[in-house]
């Protein structure tokens, strides 16, 4: 999408093959260079190489979307599959790329005194979320380190946002079908980039901000009950496996 803007991209991931199909498409369809940068962000090393690979360049926009489900039906934690792992994963690709992402991209921005940065949270960062305790738990980190960010540097003409969406459908969701309520990824890109400069935090779309206030009106005794967790985890399964 930003791509169409006219802006020459750079996108990262782990996925060298996903990475250069996904830059001929971008440059085939808009004309505007790609840079890819492979890099696994469950590991603890990548930060120096993808240092290197952006010297020189002046980022306008950081999009920190990258994020992964400790399983993809959600669980409680003990029963989380390679738990340790997935512990380690999770907080290296939700909470501490993100961090290391806008360590090296800020100092730029503040030295040109412009930049956008959007880190993508989730809607189930707003209330308790039993079965996706650890998931829910990082993305609440990404939600106050971006509000706590945005304080710190408005004035330096930088724009810090938080994007809470609900569904996605995205390998990560199982590609789940898109509907009222789960979009597709350019969907909710498009969608979302209108919210641009609405405040601090947005769900993305007119739909998510609805379900936002609909999640967060429920008790949170339904919440914690054991009822709701077998529920919620028997629909995610139907939908992933819809």
């Amino acid at each position: 999408m930003l791509s169409k803007l006219g802006m020459n991209v750079v996108i990262i991931s782990r996925n060298q093959e996903k990475l250069d199909r996904a830059a001929r498409k971008i440059e085939l369809t808009t004309g505007r260079e790609v840079k890819v940068i492979t890099a696994d962000f469950t590991k603890d090393d990548r930060y120096g190489y993808i240092r290197e690979n952006i010297e020189g360049l002046e980022i306008g926009i950081l999009v920190n979307n990258v994020g992964i489900l400790p399983s993809q039906i959600p669980c409680k934690l003990l029963e989380t599959p390679d738990l340790e792992e997935r512990i380690h994963d999770v907080i290296n690709c939700n909470v501490k790329a993100m961090v290391k992402m806008c360590r090296i991209v800020l100092p730029g921005m503040q030295q040109r005194g412009r930049g956008v940065i959007l880190n993508v949270s989730s809607g189930i960062a707003k209330i308790p979320c039993p079965i996706y305790t650890l998931y829910a738990a990082s993305k609440v980190f990404v939600e106050r380190f971006s509000l706590g960010l945005q304080a710190e540097y408005k004035s330096k003409g930088i724009i810090i946002q938080v994007v809470a969406p609900f569904g996605v459908s995205t390998q990560m969701t199982g590609h789940q079908k898109p509907d009222m309520v789960t979009f597709t990824p350019e969907e909710f890109v498009r969608s979302s980039l209108k919210y641009l400069k609405s405040g601090d935090q947005t769900y993305g779309s007119v739909t998510h901000t609805i379900l936002g206030g609909i999640v967060q009106s429920i008790p949170t005794w339904v919440l914690r009950s054991e009822a709701f967790q077998h529920h919620f985890r028997e629909y995610v399964k139907e939908r992933v496996g819809s």
